[in-house]
This record gives structure tokens, C-alpha cells and sequence, in this order.
């Protein structure tokens, strides 16, 4: 009797499978170093979905556009049965891959973010070059997740999770911990060189800014404020007014700065 039992639970094993993975570029910083820019075998049970796997492997589904299974262009539906030779490739921003398979919906007409948490300073320096960035310290990943989709966001994360969500269509991975790199990174990603828009959006609230009369700011900026200056804006959601002051300039040789790289 133990003999017939011991077969059927080998008959009920599930079976191990496995195919050889080699990703490209960027998708290489979600990696351990062993497996950077080489091919390697990873092994699964089943027949799962080709973004599950990749997604084990722990590169998110928004950071990919293009995965070719022994050399032909698949979607993420498709299911592995072992044996494969899987590509997988990150966003193209010059390559013509339209004969192809792409895995991810055609860029947002509106460039505009939702930023995740521990993210402030990167949230405010995007709004001083005029992108629409919502940002709050208390945000839930499930909340960050549906603002994205209900208001076409992208969701800017140093959380590799957020991006594996299955909603998630349109997200970047931070690579760097540092707000000024952040925003480089965020610039040439998503080619924003052409986009800036600055003193169009309060670095407070994320409000969008409208000219006010000299009179409207009576009594809302200092007295000599009011004597040296001529031109104020008002923030539509906090009402903060502000004015070309010193840090009009210095902000102006940032942008240039910014364009330059």
C-alpha cells in the first residue's frame, strides 16, 4: 500500500522547468551582480506567464517593452514550457520596434506624476520645471496605484514592488537616492529636455500658478517686496503668492544647466 501511495504523490509532483534568461541595459540594475548582462537559467514549476517569471526574477513589468522567446516577440501572457531562450528589453525611446510586440501602452499624452513617498525633494524640484507631480507623506501603495491609473500618472518609486502590480502601466524605478540625480535620471528617461515650464506650478502644493494684480498682493508680501517688484503669481490650490526674487535667478541658471546635459 505505501508503494502505490508513494506513486501517487509522484504523480501530483509538480514539475520543474526551466529556460535560459538574458536582460538588457537598464533592466540589468534590478539584478544581482551574477546574473548582470549574461544569460542564465532560472528554473520554475508549471506553465507560468512569461511577466510572472520575470517579475520572480525581480525586474517590475512597467520597465519592460519588448520580450523575444526563442527570438519572436511575445506578450506577457505568454506561457513558458521550459527550454526557452527569453530576451527581455527595456523601453525604447529611438529604436523603430513597431513590427513587433509592444509591452507597454504608447507613452501619456500628459506628462504628469505620482510620486511615492521619501520622495519630497524630488517632488518639488519637478514642479519647480512646471510637471504636474502629486505627491503626499502618506500615500498607500493600492492608493498610489489606483491615482496612476484613474488620472494617468506615472508612478515615480524607489519600491520595485509598486511597478509589479498588475494595473501598473506606466512607472519608473529610481536607481539613485540622491534628488539631484533623481531628476536627472527622470529628465533623460523621459526626454522632458522640451517640457520644462517653470514658475507655472507652486513647489508647495503642486497648485497651478496664475498672474495677480499689483493690488491683489497688497498686504499678502512684505511692504518693500511690494516696492521692487511689479509681477506676482498666485498658487490656485494654497494661495502662496510669489515674485521674481533672488531665487528667480538662480533658478533660471539651473534650468539652463538642466537643458544642457
Amino acid at each position: 500500500m505505501k508503494d502505490v501511495e508513494a506513486n501517487i504523490v509522484n504523480d501530483h509532483a509538480p514539475v520543474i522547468r526551466s529556460s535560459k534568461f538574458r536582460f538588457y541595459e537598464e533592466l540589468n540594475d534590478f539584478l544581482p551582480k551574477e546574473r548582470k548582462k549574461v544569460s542564465f537559467v532560472f528554473s520554475f514549476t508549471g506553465t507560468p506567464s512569461v511577466k510572472n517569471v520575470v517579475e520572480a526574477i525581480g525586474v517590475p513589468h512597467a520597465e519592460i517593452d519588448l520580450i523575444l522567446v526563442n527570438g519572436e516577440s511575445v506578450p506577457f501572457e505568454f506561457l513558458l514550457k521550459g527550454n526557452e531562450k527569453v530576451s527581455v528589453y527595456p523601453v525604447f525611446e529611438t529604436f523603430d520596434i513597431f513590427s513587433v510586440i509592444r509591452l507597454r501602452p504608447e507613452p501619456l499624452r500628459k506628462t504628469q506624476f505620482v510620486i511615492d513617498v521619501n520622495l519630497g525633494k524630488l517632488a518639488k524640484k519637478l514642479r519647480l520645471l512646471g510637471f504636474d507631480s502629486l505627491f503626499r507623506n502618506n500615500l498607500e501603495d493600492d492608493e498610489i496605484v489606483e491615482i496612476a491609473v484613474n488620472e494617468k500618472r506615472i508612478i515615480l518609486t524607489r519600491d520595485k514592488g509598486v511597478l509589479k502590480h498588475s494595473k501598473v502601466t506606466h512607472g519608473y524605478w529610481l536607481r539613485s537616492d540622491n534628488p539631484k540625480i533623481q531628476l536627472k535620471e527622470i529628465i533623460e528617461r523621459f526626454q522632458l529636455q522640451s517640457q520644462f515650464r517653470p514658475f507655472s506650478r507652486c513647489s508647495n502644493c503642486n497648485g497651478s500658478l496664475r498672474a495677480i494684480q499689483k493690488a491683489e498682493a497688497t498686504g499678502r508680501v512684505p511692504q518693500d517686496t511690494l516696492q521692487i517688484f511689479d509681477s506676482f503669481w498666485e498658487c490656485t490650490g494654497c494661495g502662496n503668492v510669489y515674485w521674481e526674487g533672488s531665487h528667480f535667478e538662480r533658478i533660471n541658471k539651473w534650468l539652463e544647466r538642466l537643458k544642457a546635459k
